[in-house]
């Protein structure tokens, strides 16, 4: 039998493209090179925009004002003040009222002891308690006046009040506060932890053994010491609402120690709001940008205190009664009875 020739291989026909590609691959390039046209497109845009921008369209350049009313902002007079600070002292004064905040009963019939009560945040929260329908209990230092003025302004507000003078670095008085509270009024239903110490230092060196132990033991033994007291007088169904700060977030150079010692008070809440589950006792925290009270005329010099606030997004400190109401918030069975172990960031914006 004759041999047969073996078939020629028939060649596998290529795909039409240039310099042996594909045609997917030479789509794919295509694409790509029309998605950076398209960049470059958007990119041209934007350019000719910003170079013909005259600034209208970016709208107010100034301090955001979002509020029922108008609130100051930077430059401020210069100022400074002895510690532990004082309302009366602070120019402008501090806005506390929230005239257009109105009650609806959120804390009727409750009793709320506040450290720190005197000024700043805690007289705004003292008056916003009060006209939610709350009893007032104002602990304080040693800035009497400052808390006469807080107590004539919740008893405005058609609410009881009493102050008390201490020290809550010390646990005795944390003890004899909650018992005179009880006295008074024959309840206790919500702790506000918001007595701090504060005080810069520029450099690390310079921060004393006797600086530091007091801003630790005002700010973390002081909460820890109210909180232990208070919590056997609380019945299920109360609340401690610390405040906390946004230096425990993003620290603070200047502030070491504080910084800190917030970055403390946001896992003491989270941790005794754990502890305190059983019990029904719900924890929360604040954590304030900056706000304009007698703390930071008292930490900053004259010259910083011109500039304070004018770092955030809103180019503007808080005034304690944009504050107060998320104190409020976390005490109010009403608003938060789902809520604990919560930090709320009140910082006035991010991305600045």
């Amino acid at each position: 039998m004759a041999e047969q020739a073996s078939p020629t291989p028939t060649p596998t026909p290529r795909r039409p493209g240039s310099n042996g590609h594909s045609a997917g691959s030479e789509r794919h390039a295509g694409a790509a090179e029309r998605t950076a046209d398209e960049q470059r497109r958007i990119q041209r845009r934007i350019d000719d925009a910003e170079d013909h921008d005259d600034g209208s369209s970016a709208g107010n350049d100034g301090p955001m004002q979002a509020g029922a009313r108008p609130y100051p902002a930077p430059p401020f007079p210069k100022q400074h003040q002895a510690k532990p600070g004082f309302e009366t002292a602070l120019d402008p004064p501090p806005m506390y009222d929230a005239p257009y905040y109105k009650g609806s009963d959120k804390l009727l019939g409750k009793v709320a002891m506040i450290t720190g009560a005197d000024s700043g945040i805690g007289r705004a929260i003292a008056v916003l308690y009060a006209r939610e329908g709350a009893d007032v209990a104002l602990l304080y230092l040693n800035e009497h006046d400052d808390a006469r003025t807080t107590q004539e302004a919740v008893e405005r507000e058609g609410r009881r009040a009493i102050t008390i003078s201490g020290d809550v670095r010390d646990r005795e008085f944390c003890l004899d506060a909650v018992e005179r509270v009880v006295q008074a009024f024959g309840r206790l239903d919500i702790l506000v932890n918001n007595a701090a110490f504060q005080v810069h230092s520029s450099r690390l060196e310079e921060l004393t053994v006797e600086h530091f132990d007091q801003t630790v033991k005002t700010n973390l033994y002081g909460y820890f010491f109210m909180a232990q007291a208070a919590v056997p007088r609380l019945p299920h169904g109360g609340a401690i609402v610390n405040c906390g700060s946004v230096t425990a977030f993003q620290g603070s150079e200047q502030l070491l120690d504080y910084s800190m010692t917030k970055g403390g008070i946001h896992a003491f809440t989270k941790s005794l709001a754990a502890h305190l589950v059983p019990r029904g006792i719900r924890v929360n925290a604040v954590a304030p940008g900056p706000v304009w009270t007698p703390l930071n005329p008292s930490d900053k010099e004259a010259d910083d205190v011109t500039h304070f606030g004018g770092s955030v997004p809103m180019k503007r400190p808080a005034q304690p009664e944009e504050i107060a109401p998320a104190f409020v918030f976390l005490a109010s069975a009403h608003c938060s009875s789902y809520i604990t172990g919560e930090i709320l960031p009140v910082v006035g914006g991010y991305g600045g």
